[in-house]
């Protein structure tokens, strides 16, 4: 990990594989309530097919993309979006924020609105990436009900170790979430499926004040 002073001479410490300018301060309260708004939490996955290239005459993933393009649009709504992503997530969130016409300001001292890149297992069927493990329809269970919740603590505490072995996309993204949404109501569930044997959401959230 590496970190910087920030506002105020506080220390900073950046979340291991978090491309963005994304902070938490151990030990004190973070994202939303740390600053005294009301942003906007979206979550889409960081799936290459969403890439621009792939939008064809046939769209592999045109329900799922639609339900991205929607979310990051109520996104940039509330202005500059911060990414929080690994470097292929980054990718996917530039072009979705390029295709909804959204903004990103990762110098903001008050971030007002946040999009997370990370997706469930890549291990649900004979056919997904991973090939099937057992464990999986389970592990994405668990962690779409938090999800739906939501449920901080849950999310915060999300197994790493496991999720690397169900080839969970960027489960670091989750414990951030973990940690911004302590003050959410209730996702608004845009897409939840499988496809390809990976599980793929699109969710937002509202943080109270």
């Amino acid at each position: 990990m590496s970190g910087s002073e920030g506002v105020g001479g506080t220390r900073e410490t950046r979340l291991e594989g978090i491309v963005r300018d994304v902070w938490v301060v151990p030990g004190e309260e973070t994202g939303p309530k740390r600053h005294g708004l009301s942003p906007r939490v979206a979550l889409v996955p960081g799936v290459l097919a969403l890439l621009p290239e792939y939008a064809g005459r046939v769209d592999p993933v045109a329900e799922l993309r639609a339900a991205c393009l929607e979310a990051v649009g109520w996104l940039g709504e509330a202005g500059p979006v911060t990414v929080v992503a690994d470097e292929q997530g980054v990718r996917v969130a530039r072009a979705l924020l390029d295709a909804a016409g959204a903004s990103t300001d990762a110098d903001a001292a008050a971030p007002a609105a946040y999009l997370v890149v990370a997706n469930g297992s890549a291990r649900r069927t004979e056919q997904a990436p991973g090939f099937l493990d057992e464990r999986a329809a389970g592990f994405d269970q668990r962690l779409g009900a938090a999800l739906r919740g939501p449920d901080p603590a849950a999310l915060d505490q999300l197994d790493l170790a496991l999720a690397d072995e169900l080839l969970v996309g960027f489960p670091s993204g989750f414990r951030m979430l973990g940690r911004v949404l302590e003050a959410a109501g209730p996702a608004v569930v845009d897409y939840d499926d499988d496809p390809f044997g990976v599980q793929y959401w699109v969710m937002r959230w509202q943080c109270e004040s």
